[in-house]
């Protein structure tokens, strides 16, 4: 009995041995690692929506300038969208409904067949915006039959568009803007159950209006619902204001288990959840649609925006509204923090500790450290781009200070700006391994000080050099 209880014991002591030797704890591999892209992803297209199909392809379509017909686009991978061939499926008509305004198209696959939701005018009244609806018979939407199915009328015949569908708890809903005509202003967001693709059923709730300063900058708008599900709740993405660089993001929340045809589900958020940013030249982000990445790990933004600011006369004129993406983060308590839109280019990723799960890289007061709940989230996001120096290297671009690089100096990384000069280039350049306690991560060496590596200590960031496990833990990151 003795001798059982001696064998436990050693047991025990073996297998703590790596606990009581200081062996540091680790995070499991993130369950969305990075992924990047290189934005724009497609040239004047406006209220842009990408779809990703069970046969591997992504379908993309979205307004043209034009104004007068729907376009498709497809590709497996979202990037490759950017140069895939374009196909017509659909044009204006000659006269009559559907003749003008032929705006933000959507692609959905329901129930074995396609339909395109898309808002008209009238040759005769080019402001009669209504939606309609497509249908499409055949396993490509390019090459599909597409036959009209007609208005998909609501409780009004006012201006209306933006229709979206989703599904939640096996209900079909619709989604869309229009204009109450008893109401002094453009449109509310509205909700209906659906009784096949192109019907609605039932009476439709408002969901949202456009009360806050922010939602009536030119025009007292709330447009371009797009719906988004995690962990049980739904969040339903709103465009408020003019289409200028006023436009913005605003967001609706509801339990999963809720009745969503009843307002008071919904709580609204009271400050827009995605904006202009001067410091990326990212103007008026708004019309959004989500999609997912290629391995099916990381939800996607997809938006339009414009390079610059000031607008010539009506936006709507204005042609250069572009496709852009970008990941979605998650917060601690389950909802979406969408950040700044990025610059153009690479888009960012985040650095999460080895060691500490919670815990990204950011910059606070230009030091680098890592810490939990990062806010903003832009303070946590780094462009991977080649090395100032050149030669394979890399370095950490800040994705809201622009033109600021990670660096060391006297040792300690800080987020600087580069001056230009070879010391400061040798400083935030860096060669980019296979991470040091593991290879699924991805550490940092100094590109001036070979065997130094950006490792944190006691939360701050540190070019050392590395010997013990604890050491080579506090050098590992996950790219997410």
């Amino acid at each position: 009995m003795r001798r059982t209880a001696v064998r436990l014991l050693l047991a025990v002591l073996v297998a703590l041995a790596p606990c009581l030797a200081g062996a540091p704890a680790h995070a499991a591999v993130p369950d969305s690692p990075a992924v990047t892209y290189t934005n724009p992803i497609a040239e004047q297209r406006a209220d842009p929506h990408i779809f990703k199909h069970t046969d591997g392809y992504y379908y993309f379509t979205a307004t043209v300038p034009e104004y007068d017909r729907i376009v498709l686009r497809r590709a497996t991978t979202i990037q490759g969208l950017k140069t895939a061939p374009e196909t017509t499926i659909w044009t204006k008509h000659a006269s009559g409904v559907m003749g003008a305004h032929i705006w933000a198209p959507e692609i959905h696959f329901i129930d074995g067949k396609w339909y395109v939701y898309f808002a008209a005018g009238a040759t005769n009244d080019v402001w009669a915006i209504r939606m309609y609806v497509l249908e499409g018979t055949g396993a490509n939407p390019l090459t599909a039959g597409w036959t009209e199915k007609g208005q998909l009328r609501t409780q009004w015949e006012s201006f209306s568009l933006d229709a979206t569908t989703f599904v939640v708890n096996g209900v079909r809903y619709l989604a869309w803007a229009q204009r109450d005509p008893s109401v002094n202003n453009n449109t509310d967001i509205y909700l209906a159950r659906m009784a096949n693709p192109w019907t609605i059923t039932g009476t439709p709730v408002m969901l949202s209006r456009p009360t806050y300063s922010w939602e009536t900058v030119g025009y007292k708008v709330n447009e371009g619902p797009a719906v988004i599900q995690r962990g049980g709740k739904v969040f339903m993405t709103y465009s408020a204001s003019a289409t200028d660089s006023n436009y913005c993001l605003g967001m609706l929340t509801a339990s999963a288990s809720a009745n969503l045809l009843s307002q008071a589900s919904w709580s609204k958020s009271p400050a827009p959840v995605f904006a202009s940013s001067a410091a990326t030249s990212q103007y008026g982000p708004g019309h959004n649609s989500f999609t997912v990445s290629e391995d099916g790990k990381s939800d996607v933004l997809v938006y339009h925006d414009r390079g610059y600011k000031d607008i010539s006369g009506d936006p709507l004129n204005d042609p250069n509204r572009r496709t852009r993406v970008q990941k979605v983060y998650w917060k601690a308590d389950g909802t979406p923090d969408f950040g700044i839109p990025v610059a153009d280019g690479v888009t960012p990723q985040r650095f999460s500790s080895y060691n500490f799960a919670d815990r990204f890289v950011r910059h606070w007061e230009y030091r680098a450290r890592i810490e939990a709940g990062v806010s903003p989230l832009a303070d946590s996001q780094f462009r991977v781009v080649s090395g100032l120096t050149g030669s394979g290297t890399v370095s950490l671009e800040s994705a809201n200070f622009p033109g600021h690089y990670l660096r060391h100096r006297n040792f300690e990384v800080w987020l600087e700006k580069n001056d230009g000069t070879a010391r400061f280039a040798s400083d935030a350049t860096f060669h980019r391994r296979a991470g040091l306690a593991d290879p699924a991560g991805v550490s940092y060496e100094s590109y001036n000080y070979p065997g130094r590596y950006v490792r944190h200590w006691e939360y701050l960031l540190n070019v050392q050099a590395v010997s013990t496990a604890t050491d080579r833990a506090d050098a590992t990151f996950y790219a997410q």
